[in-house]
């Protein structure tokens, strides 16, 4: 079966040209942690990258951390996943995206989410993407969350299960917290 292609908003489907095929295309996660706050950022950093075409998945929690309107490429939530998808032949969303992206990146990915992912609980967009990853493909997952999280026993266990899958983990940086909390 042909993979469907999703056409941006305000492009027709079918106007794709062969240099959009060139693109490197990178899907970046974000989930609930304080630390979304910098997508607008990540987003932006990854656009002076030559080639590279840019979709974000967010999770609900994480919509309070970032402005919409600061993320100049498209953004999909839960809402897409259910608006897209009306009967039998339409595209699934998740499955789609997966198709689309050479790479994924979930930053921050927060206790939450990386407990849900270590335990295979697909309850959104973000996670159903995560679970239906095709595993020949890199995916690399940024954990951020308070340090009394971060030292609890259980997230070793999850970070390693997480790396089992063949997933890549992006170590966490040592600052203050925005709680005010010294990062370890």
């Amino acid at each position: 079966m042909e993979p469907i292609s999703l056409p941006e908003p305000g492009i027709p489907a079918g106007n794709s040209s062969s240099v959009a095929q060139e693109k490197f295309h990178v899907l970046v996660g974000v989930t609930g942690s304080v630390a979304a706050l910098k997508l607008p950022l990540l987003v932006a950093e990854l656009l002076k990258i030559p080639g590279l075409e840019v979709k974000v998945v967010s999770t609900e929690r994480a919509k309070h951390f970032y402005n919409a309107q600061e993320i100049p490429v498209t953004l999909y939530g839960d809402e897409e996943e259910w608006q897209l998808w009306k009967g039998r032949s339409d595209p699934v969303l998740h499955i789609e995206l997966r198709r689309w992206a050479d790479l994924m990146v979930v930053a921050p990915l927060d206790a939450n989410t990386l407990a849900k992912v270590a335990n295979g609980i697909c309850d959104n967009l973000l996670t159903c993407v995560i679970r239906a990853w095709d595993l020949s493909k890199p995916l690399l997952f940024c954990p951020a969350m308070n340090t009394a999280m971060w030292e609890h026993p259980i997230t070793a266990r999850h970070v390693e299960q997480l790396k089992a899958f063949g997933y890549t983990e992006i170590p966490c940086v040592v600052k203050k917290l925005v709680c005010g909390d010294e990062g370890q």
